[in-house]
């Protein structure tokens, strides 16, 4: 963990952390792996915190080109299609965060399109003050690229960063950018993601544990 730094920037993965989505990307890709078998026996679970060109790379790549740009379209229409509830608390701490005056950051390994889509019907548009996407990244979670990118986007430095994240890649991006990461148990047991985290929150239904945080 950084030590002997003022927080002031609060950086927010979007899958499992604000939006309750990973049951629906379970079903789908299941589903997907039937039509298109992929090279994992567990495609659900590798997709988690990897962008679509990755996906794409490293479970697809045995497939024709264009094979390759239909499941993407299929990806791509299921993430700008899907039902955008928040995790219990989430909306409430984003507002809170925001309230104190933190610099806020939306991290993900999602398309641009989604979050356009999500943010709007979220009813979060401007709320974050830099939005990083699997667009503007060429190596994606667990890399650091994108919470440096982040942190460059705000004009802070990563100790002044606190990430929250949910999977190991996140998890694992935000400590190698040297920021202090939050794990959110809500995709994967507390037990999973202690050793990788430095520190472990079930979610935000307990909004004061989460913002001793910063």
């Amino acid at each position: 963990m950084t030590t002997g730094n003022i927080i002031t920037t609060v950086l927010f993965d979007f899958d499992g952390v604000i939006a309750d989505t990973e049951g629906q990307y379970a079903i789908f890709f299941e589903a997907l792996a039937v039509t298109y078998p992929a090279s994992v026996p567990d495609l659900a679970a590798s997709v988690r915190g990897v962008t679509l060109p990755e996906i794409i790379a490293r479970f697809f790549s045995d497939y024709p080109g264009e094979t390759r740009l239909e499941i993407a379209g299929r990806i791509r229409g299921f993430e700008e299609g899907m039902d955008f509830r928040f995790i219990d608390g989430a909306g409430e701490f984003l507002r809170e965060v925001k309230g104190r005056g933190y610099k806020m950051g939306l991290v993900t390994s999602s398309s641009a399109g989604k979050m356009s889509a999500a943010l709007e019907r979220m009813e979060l548009v401007d709320l974050f003050d830099a939005i990083v996407t699997s667009e503007r990244v060429e190596r994606g979670k667990p890399a650091p690229e994108c919470y440096l990118l982040a942190a460059a986007d705000l004009g802070v430095t990563p100790g002044e960063c606190v990430v929250f994240e949910d999977s190991i890649a996140g998890i694992t991006a935000g400590k190698r950018a040297g920021m202090k990461v939050a794990g959110v148990a809500t995709t994967l047991p507390g037990e999973v993601i202690r050793e990788h985290a430095d520190v472990v929150l079930p979610g935000f239904a307990d909004k004061n544990a989460a913002l001793a945080v910063l």
